[in-house]
């Protein structure tokens, strides 16, 4: 967080929020839901959108990322194993929400230690709210 949107631009801040879904359509749902300001107290959002776990990774390698959002129906790599993987190998880790299609999946979210979860598809409500709550 806390990083500048350009250099010497001026004292704005951004948060960068990782999108990984193997699925354009369920970033373009997660992008249009956040939109480009959450909440008047919270700095812009700037998004990095994901397709693959390496990119994942290599974001976080660069710790460059504020809160990560990953599709728990992504293939080959599911956003749960995912977060788990993140969870157990980075310190400091950024806040994880994983999105699941069933409500049954829940129990699996909390295994890989995901901070929150989301339904798909995204209620624009509901992910606002839950990524609100994360970022504070």
């Amino acid at each position: 967080m806390n990083r500048p949107n350009s250099p010497g631009a001026d004292d704005r801040v951004t948060l960068r929020v990782l999108v990984y879904s193997d699925d354009s359509g369920t970033r373009r749902q997660v992008l249009g839901a956040l939109g480009e300001r959450l909440h008047p107290d919270l700095p812009d959002l700037e998004f990095i959108e994901v397709a693959t776990a390496p990119m994942v990774l290599a974001h976080l390698d660069d710790r460059s990322v504020d809160l990560a959002v990953l599709d728990g129906e992504a293939a080959p790599t599911g956003g749960m194993g995912l977060a788990k993987q993140i969870r157990d190998e980075y310190e400091p880790c950024p806040p994880l929400l994983v999105l699941i299609a069933r409500e049954a999946d829940r129990w699996l979210a909390d295994w890989s230690r995901a901070d929150a979860t989301a339904m798909l598809p995204v209620d624009p409500l509901e992910l606002p709210r839950t990524v609100v709550g994360l970022l504070r």
